[in-house]
């Protein structure tokens, strides 16, 4: 099975989501969240990600999540991951709740791409304060890919994580969740990186870029949006239409795709020093925004 035809069939059974002009979404990906141990990667920049979703929220935006949004390679269940970073489901689940919320499952969340493990683990959470058991995400689905569809103009948007690219993260998934619990997680805490990560491998993670662009332009010539490989990726008008959000697990900030009044952007929130010393999180404006009618078929 070749990468070509996983990202095919992504497309293809993808949820379709339409959007106009007014539509607000941001994208993030490649969260990771943990237990908020040594290893947790996610703990670093767990503030700046709050502060980016609460202005996200209070805007209106839509919060789409293009996998690997938990550590559950690392980490053997999603109860640990919930309580290390309650705050920030109870914000997710706000989203959801008021249905602005779209999750997409990526190798290192790829248990959610069975429903039954979504239920059992995701719909309800134990509250030891009340001593009671309360809703979390309730008839919540993770999906493979979804494409944004332009109600006027017919544009799609094709959002995924982007694994399928990677024959390994993809269809041997399992083996490197061992690999990771087993073997890498121990040496993290030591500063000894995962080779068999993109996000850590150049040499990989330009051969996973190199799959997808053949994809785009073997296909539709579909503005692509995935994560995976933490590197973010804002091409210009007429260059293959291939974009990349970056990761959450950057040192000290977090990198995101904006989409809203018809234009894209690529932006990064951190921690920046005033001049009386004290600190403040950031939204720094990295590439665009640029129209999206721009990328439409632009590929010369």
């Amino acid at each position: 099975m070749s990468s070509n035809f996983r990202l095919s069939r992504a497309f293809k059974n993808a949820l379709v989501v339409p959007f106009d002009d007014s539509s607000k979404f941001i994208l993030f990906s490649d969260c990771h969240r943990g237990d908020n141990s040594f290893a947790d990667d996610f703990a670093n920049n767990r503030n700046i990600y709050f502060h980016a979703l609460t202005h996200y929220f209070t805007e209106n935006y839509t919060y789409v999540e293009l996998g690997d949004g938990d550590e559950l390679w690392e980490n053997l269940n999603f109860e640990s991951i919930f309580e290390a970073h309650k705050n920030v489901f109870q914000l997710l689940k706000r989203y959801h709740q008021q249905g602005r919320l779209h999750m997409i499952w990526g190798n290192h969340d790829m248990v959610y791409k069975d429903p039954d493990y979504v239920k059992k683990n995701l719909s309800h959470y134990f509250e030891p304060i009340d001593n009671d058991v309360k809703e979390l995400f309730k008839d919540i689905t993770y999906h493979e890919a979804i494409v944004l569809k332009h109600k006027e103009s017919g544009q799609e948007l094709f959002l995924t994580h982007g694994h399928q690219a990677d024959w390994w993260n993809y269809t041997f998934w399992r083996w490197g969740r061992f690999l990771v619990r087993i073997l890498w997680k121990p040496l993290q805490v030591w500063g000894i990186a995962d080779p068999t990560s993109p996000a850590k491998n150049y040499k990989e993670l330009i051969r996973i870029e190199k799959r997808i662009k053949k994809w785009i332009l073997l296909n539709r010539l579909t503005l692509t949006i995935v994560g995976h490989t933490h590197r973010p990726r804002f091409p210009a008008p007429g260059e293959i239409p291939f974009f990349n959000d970056g990761s959450c697990v950057h040192p000290r900030s977090i990198t995101g795709i904006e989409i809203a009044d018809g234009t894209i952007a690529l932006i990064k929130w951190q921690i920046a020093t005033k001049e009386d010393g004290t600190l403040q999180v950031v939204r720094i404006l990295l590439e665009g925004p640029r129209p999206l009618k721009e990328y439409k078929s632009s590929v010369s």
